[in-house]
Formats: C-alpha cells, structure tokens, sequence
C-alpha cells in the first residue's frame, strides 16, 4: 500500500516478519539508491522507526563542492 504525502515523499507499508524482519520497497530503495549489505542506522524517534543510510567518509567527498560560502559577520564579531 503505497501513499504520496508531498513531493518525493511517499508512505508505503511493510509487514514484519516473525524474525522481526521488514523489507524496504524498491521504489525507496532505488530513489536512496540502497545496495544490498549496505548499513543503516536505525533510531527511535518517539513513535517512529527511522532507517539513516551509513556513509563513509570516502563516500562524503566533494559533496559541499559548489556551497555559497560567503556570509556576512555582524561588526563586533571580526
């Protein structure tokens, strides 16, 4: 069972397996482009389960390539 919440967002559900189990549905697979033996940090965030993609530090390089980094400091801050 598939829900759009808002743009990119989509709801589906899964069913846990008796060996507490679930299994991510390719459509959210394929968009957080997740590969098999792939780690994922699971969090308890009140009510909710979040699953956070684990990512190297090799695999962070040149992200911020192309980030504004001007900024203007108030004039006691100098």
């Amino acid at each position: 069972m598939t829900n759009t919440l808002s743009i990119g967002t989509v709801m589906d559900a899964v069913i846990v397996s008796p060996k507490f189990q679930v299994v991510i549905p390719k459509n959210i697979r394929e968009a957080m482009e997740l590969k098999a033996g792939e780690r994922l940090q699971v969090i308890q965030y009140g009510n909710r389960i979040e699953f956070i993609p684990v990512k190297t530090i090799k695999s962070l390089k040149g992200f911020l390539k192309g980030m504004d980094t001007s900024f203007s400091r108030e004039d006691d801050r100098v």
